[in-house]
């Protein structure tokens, strides 16, 4: 059964999940039944950060337009973009090989956008049941589950939860910090 987090918890991976070697993290989020003339297109993306919790270049920066880490075992991969955000379940994943990240990936970043929300008059308070989880991709079960239960109704990106190595161990840690500005807000905080 998935433990789940609350904002600002973190757990180590060896301790809920010995030995594990790979997991999609599968995030998902409903929009609430406003009209606002426009699709709502939320977009995941990964920040691969370096010691100096930055990220090492442009490639560590995975998104639906660079969809895989640049090492090459290609470590993390987004598995592709939804523009609706339609049905049950994850809306994106993003598949992480924990045994093939390189030693300078320090800590990954996952976040949440909408993509054109300013454009779209579209916002975060206009989206519910939104969620990370951890899924092994071995046996397909569910290790760790955060809900963003708070409102962020000016918000226009999130930081919804990261993994990072602390001491030789992978850990999760949930977030949940929201922004304004869109992901260009999060690429300036991360960016050299």
């Amino acid at each position: 059964m998935a433990i789940s987090l609350s904002k600002g918890q973190r757990v180590s991976l060896e301790k809920v999940s010995p030995g594990l070697k790979a997991a999609f993290v599968g995030l998902g989020w409903d929009v609430k039944k406003v009209d606002t003339g426009n699709d709502f297109d939320l977009d995941a993306s990964v920040f691969l950060l370096g010691e100096d919790e930055k990220l090492i270049s442009d490639t560590h920066f995975v998104f639906y337009n660079n969809l895989k880490s640049p090492d090459a075992h290609h470590s993390v991969e987004h598995m592709g973009d939804n523009l609706t955000g339609a049905g049950e379940g994850d809306d994106e994943v993003i598949l992480v090989n924990f045994t093939k990240i390189p030693n300078d990936v320090k800590k990954l970043v996952f976040v949440v956008t909408i993509h054109e929300a300013d454009k779209r008059n579209q916002s975060f308070g206009q989206v519910e049941n939104a969620f990370v989880r951890l899924v092994n991709v071995e046996n397909k079960e569910e290790i760790l589950r955060y809900d963003l239960t708070e409102d962020y109704s000016i918000e226009t990106a999130l930081i919804i939860a990261e993994i990072y190595n602390k001491d030789g161990q992978w850990r999760m840690g949930a977030v949940g910090a929201g922004y304004q500005g869109g992901l260009q807000a999060i690429l300036n905080r991360y960016s050299n």
